[in-house]
């Protein structure tokens, strides 16, 4: 696909910013007498275990010439030294020196306060605001394996049913065209949930990784024996995770751990990937009925499941 070269600006633009932002052009990063791509190996290295050089030129993306005269500098400087392999004797691994690592260590800390000494600049929101875009930026540029952190399942907290009426509006306008008269029902139902919640038998999950919002799923009581399923949504960052299957269950779980007879929910038949997440999950299609809603010729559809 082409792309334009406004596009292309914009991204070295951002580069040129970043890279000056932290420090990236300096000779020594951290005041240290370390390069930027130094830096890199000696904190891959002691973050890391019994690493080799190919190990490096992987993670790093190196090129393995370059990181052998890197790897030879800090041999003959000592702060590294080689030993056998425990896995497999043919190779050597990588190995701080007690003088390397107590060399290396106080960077770690350097490290912190100069990332702490940008984040109290900045208020709670902005905060989270920038750790979202920075996890937006690598989710989209990095392979999906690559991405370690956990994704945690939480209860809602204030400010929560704002942010999922907002995605739900933003994300189903750009995915399915659908008009502000569905994020009005969105807000209506998030208004119900708040006004009316009863946590005895009714619920909101969250999920997030790193403090970002990365879908949500609520549980109400529709009357003694029925639950209903509601706002289910996951952002596209997210997909591929198990997101939305971990928030179906968290939904499924609370409604058996209190009774219910039956889950129900309300949906679309153009929400595919919504459908197979309630499909593998037991539910199963009860009635559905074509009608005109959010600007769009939609057929509505009703999922049971008997717990």
């Amino acid at each position: 696909m082409a792309v334009s070269e406004k596009r292309i600006n914009a991204v070295r633009k951002f580069n040129r910013f970043y890279t000056k932002h932290v420090g990236a052009l300096n000779e020594g990063l951290l005041n240290s007498r370390f390069s930027l791509t130094e830096m890199r190996v000696l904190y891959e290295l002691y973050s890391g275990d019994n690493l080799t050089a190919g190990d490096l030129v992987k993670s790093l993306s190196l090129d393995p010439a370059y990181l052998s005269r890197i790897l030879k500098k800090f041999k003959s400087e000592g702060l590294l030294k080689t030993a056998k392999s425990a896995r497999d004797g043919r190779q050597r691994v990588l190995i701080f020196t007690e003088e390397g690592r107590r060399d290396f260590t106080p960077f770690i800390k350097a490290s912190q306060d100069e990332v702490a000494a940008i984040l109290t600049l900045l208020s709670d929101a902005e905060q989270i605001r920038l750790i979202e875009a920075m996890n937006l930026i690598s989710s989209t540029l990095a392979p999906a394996e690559e991405i370690t952190d956990p994704v945690i399942i939480r209860s809602h907290r204030p400010g929560d049913i704002g942010w999922v009426i907002h995605r739900h509006g933003a994300l189903y306008a750009q995915e399915y065209g659908f008009d502000s008269s569905f994020e009005a029902l969105v807000a209506k139902v998030g208004e119900d949930f708040l006004t009316n919640y009863d946590p005895e038998f009714e619920h909101c999950w969250i999920a997030e990784r790193n403090d970002v919002i990365l879908g949500s799923v609520s549980l109400v009581k529709k009357d003694l024996s029925t639950a209903q399923l509601r706002l289910l949504y996951v952002e596209p960052t997210a997909r591929g995770l198990g997101v939305g299957r971990k928030l179906v269950d968290e939904c499924i779980r609370f409604a058996r751990r209190k009774n219910y007879v039956k889950v129900t929910l309300w949906t679309n038949s153009t929400l595919y990937a919504a459908i197979h997440l309630y499909e593998e999950a037991g539910f199963k299609l009860i009635d559905e009925e074509p009608h005109h809603s959010f600007g769009q010729d939609l057929v509505g559809q009703t999922w049971d499941l008997i717990l």
